[in-house]
């Protein structure tokens, strides 16, 4: 019987949906692991005084955000084996993500690091700290706090992008319904369980930035 929603069929492939959405969150987190210290690398770079540097860093950044993710990902796993370096569908995807939410991230990142009052500069060469010391101890811990909510904004913005990963065969969520759904003929259940799993993980998400930003501003303030 050719019902308009079967709640049969929906709990049979909820698992493989639950087993894929694992896939997803592990992309997430180790591509937004690297746009995180990729993008403090780009932003330091970018604020150096040698032009050999911030040019560039620069370019790389305006480059990587001018262009589509989805052709980033397919220049990584089309066109690198053709110099000799092939990667796995999966690694490809972290790259990917990685790279391009970095330069993202790192201009958030330097916005935070040029919010810190000047003073806060001129107080550490006082105490007679390194250039190291002052932006770990002095410089970072105050601009982190401003900047976590648009960090966490990139979090789930990657995290709605992974389906994008489906295109060179990452087993990630849509995937999964799409592979359930060719089978089937139905797709109505598979890709409406993926629009609620995306949905409840990307509010989950934005309840722990909130989180994070409350428990770094009460840091801030003691």
């Amino acid at each position: 019987m050719n019902r308009f929603w079967d709640w049969d069929y929906a709990w049979q492939v909820l698992p493989t949906l639950l087993s894929a959405l694992r896939m997803t969150f592990i992309a997430t987190l180790a591509g937004m692991t690297l746009a995180m210290g990729l993008g403090l690398g780009l932003a330091l770079m970018r604020r150096s005084r040698r032009k050999t540097v911030s040019g560039p860093a620069a370019v790389f950044v305006e480059f990587i955000r001018s262009t589509p993710l989805l052709v980033q990902i397919f220049f990584l796993f089309y066109v690198l084996p053709r110099f000799g370096l092939s990667l796995p569908p999966l690694l490809t995807g972290i790259l990917a993500l990685g790279i391009h939410y970095s330069t993202y991230a790192s201009e958030v990142y330097r916005a935070g690091i040029e919010s810190v009052p000047r003073g806060q500069w001129e107080a550490a060469q006082v105490l007679n700290l390194g250039p190291a010391q002052t932006f770990w101890r002095v410089i970072l811990p105050q601009a982190l706090p401003p900047v976590i909510p648009a960090l966490g904004n990139y979090w789930v913005a990657m995290f709605k992008d992974t389906p994008l990963l489906s295109t060179i065969t990452v087993l990630e969520l849509l995937y999964a319904a799409k592979d359930l759904a060719s089978e089937s003929f139905r797709y109505l259940e598979p890709l409406t369980l993926v629009g609620l799993l995306f949905l409840t993980l990307s509010v989950l998400s934005a309840q722990i930035v909130r989180r994070m930003e409350k428990a770094f501003q009460i840091r801030g303030a003691l």
